[in-house]
């Protein structure tokens, strides 16, 4: 063959030898290595104890869908009964795409991000159960940026179940809904041999007054409280 074949690993070793002579890329590479780890270890110390309100990001690189006001993030945590907290009391793992991309981040945007809060259930901030954490970090304004989601997605049906706990107008109505229920459940003719409306309606009383003890043990007994006043709360007393 007139010309001999291409040797890319060849072609690879030249280009290195070009770039770096003798040791002097094992000292570079410990040098980057070296770089990365103290990154990672500033990111980890202000994942657990953030210290900042706003982060100096460029505007023109961040992505648009992932900027939320605080107004959307409390909103959406009063309707799926979240919590959107510092890091520092968020008890699970923060894995290791989320160090990912922040580091991206701070290299795109030649910074170093700080103030990282999270939105999760209640129990994540107590317990190891992965369900749908979202990684945000302050812009300024009381605007956020997403940089990272991961876990299970959160039931489909968990913003109607957790419609009653949104406020008190809530709880009250779904305890009448539900003693009124019951009550048209109860036989016909339980209680007398004519069926009256007097007769009904005292017993809906009766189960309004059984179906809002239960109610009351369950919130005060175990220290419940609505969304709209746990959402960005750190008192464990207030799941």
């Amino acid at each position: 063959m007139l010309f001999p074949r291409t040797n890319i690993e060849e072609k690879l070793v030249k280009a290195k030898n070009r770039a770096f002579k003798g040791d002097d890329i094992l000292t570079e590479v410990a040098r980057i290595l070296e770089e990365d780890d103290r990154r990672e270890e500033r990111i980890a110390k202000e994942i657990v104890q953030p210290s900042g309100l706003e982060n100096s990001f460029d505007l023109e690189l961040l992505e648009t869908e992932k900027i939320f006001h605080i107004d959307q993030i409390k909103k959406i945590c009063i309707d799926y009964r979240l919590r959107f907290l510092d890091t520092k009391y968020f008890k699970a793992n923060i894995p290791r795409t989320a160090i990912e991309k922040i580091k991206k981040l701070e290299k795109d945007h030649d910074t170093q991000l700080k103030g990282f809060k999270i939105i999760a259930p209640s129990k994540l901030f107590k317990l190891n159960d992965p369900d749908d954490p979202l990684l945000f970090a302050p812009i300024g304004n009381g605007y956020y940026y997403l940089i990272h989601k991961w876990g299970n997605d959160l039931h489909p049906l968990r913003r109607w179940l957790m419609l009653p706990f949104r406020n008190f107008e809530n709880l009250l109505v779904f305890t009448l809904m539900v003693s009124y229920v019951l009550t048209l459940m109860v036989p016909n003719g339980l209680f007398s041999k004519e069926n009256s409306g007097v007769e009904f309606w005292m017993l809906y009383f009766f189960m309004f007054k059984m179906v809002a003890s239960i109610v009351i043990f369950y919130g005060f007994a175990l220290g419940k409280n609505f969304n709209t006043a746990i959402w960005n709360s750190q008192y464990s007393k207030m799941r």
